[in-house]
């Protein structure tokens, strides 16, 4: 899907008197795809795509109410999730502990100099 900017220059090298090849040489679309811009009245709206549902989704509350227990890490929370169905890799389950996790540093300490 081109951008608005990307349908205007279209129209704009069209009204200038350029060919439909020459458009795409200038602009590097296919002339199939400047033609069926060049036919289009109004620009083109971006649509939205539908989210992906992850392979973690239905583990997700479970890792949640674990890490609320204690801290346990990323690699025992997937072998876990592996003996409950999990077939997903370990990695995906590492990012979405990264995010939910708090983060925790060390405490400030004033020092003091004597």
């Amino acid at each position: 899907m081109l951008k608005k900017e990307e349908w205007l220059l279209i129209q704009d090298l069209h009204s200038k008197g350029f060919s439909v090849s020459e458009i795409s040489r200038r602009t590097g679309y296919a002339r199939k795809t400047v033609r069926k811009y060049l036919n289009l009245k109004t620009a083109p709206e971006p649509q939205k795509r539908p989210g992906r549902k992850s392979k973690l989704d239905p583990y997700k509350p479970y890792i949640l109410e674990k890490l609320n227990e204690g801290p346990y890490s990323a690699a025992r929370l997937f072998r876990e999730i592996q003996k409950m169905g999990f077939d997903g890799g370990e990695t995906i389950v590492k990012d979405f502990i990264k995010e939910v996790r708090p983060k925790q540093g060390l405490p400030a300490v004033l020092g003091y100099d004597l």
